[in-house]
């Protein structure tokens, strides 16, 4: 019997020497970048979007995997994706970027700086609603044991600008308990790593994120402070809920991902 929900398989779009590799948000799916992906391919790149483990199949595989598994997702997607791109005739160098949404964001940080950046060089990483730390509650020192006795938060209402994209999505219907202990954990790894990532750096961050109320605030400005790139943007977008790959606004999105791949590799010839 098939386990992986339809229409959120990974992907992977063959191209040029230039890979993307894309990193989908905690409970959601490959799909929620899938669009993005097919833009950048439009662009003449190599792209693979990954399934982390324990997403787009059912809500309980979360509860058997850490945020270790899930940095391991990605590693199998760098390896995937600069072979595929090794096999290639292309006389241009190999450069790899990678790109996550919200909890993509915090691995795809995590996985530019070192000593992950020794193994698998990146030319340039773009975070996307990516939050810095979950916003202080009481329960989260607890939420192991409380997942004994709650085993799954309820999710609020969505933040969708684009009624018609919401009709489709994919993502669990609620957040299990003992999974937010892994986010929870990734994020305090993802602190310590801010200030070894060197590479270029954009960050996107939509003005109507509600959907991100259970982040800090402040959370853009914030991994932007404790970077050491000196190549690094913020940018803003207006009109969008905390999916910006998907929601009414995601051309503007595209575009800033496919500018800020085009500008380093002309900085790096």
């Amino acid at each position: 019997m098939p386990y992986t929900i339809p229409t959120a398989e990974p992907f992977f779009f063959p191209g040029g020497p230039t890979g993307c590799l894309l990193v989908h948000g905690f409970t959601g799916a490959p799909k929620e970048m899938r669009w993005l992906g097919e833009y950048l391919a439009g662009q003449g790149h190599t792209v693979l979007g990954v399934r982390l483990a324990g997403h787009a199949t059912r809500p309980e595989d979360m509860l058997r995997v850490s945020w270790q598994d899930w940095v391991a997702s990605v590693e199998d997607g760098w390896n995937l994706l600069c072979n595929a791109i090794c096999c290639t005739d292309s006389p241009e160098p190999v450069r790899m970027f990678i790109m996550g949404l919200s909890m993509g964001g915090l691995l795809s940080l995590l996985f530019a700086s070192q000593p992950f950046a020794e193994r698998y060089p990146l030319a340039g990483v773009v975070a996307m609603s990516t939050p810095y730390a979950l916003r202080a509650d009481p329960r989260l020192p607890y939420i192991e044991l409380l997942g004994h006795i709650q085993p799954s938060v309820t999710k609020g209402p969505p933040d969708w600008r684009d009624p018609l994209v919401a009709t489709d999505h994919v993502d669990y219907p609620y957040y299990p308990t003992r999974a937010i202990a892994q986010l929870r954990d990734l994020g305090v790894e993802m602190r310590a790593a801010l200030p070894l990532v060197t590479i270029p750096v954009l960050l996107m961050h939509s003005r109507q994120d509600t959907d991100g109320k259970d982040f800090d605030p402040d959370s853009m400005q914030k991994i932007f402070d404790h970077l050491s790139s000196r190549d690094k943007h913020m940018l803003w977008i207006e009109g969008s809920g905390h999916v910006i790959t998907r929601d009414a606004q995601r051309q503007q999105v595209f575009k800033a991902a496919a500018d800020f791949i085009n500008r380093v590799r002309l900085q790096a010839i």
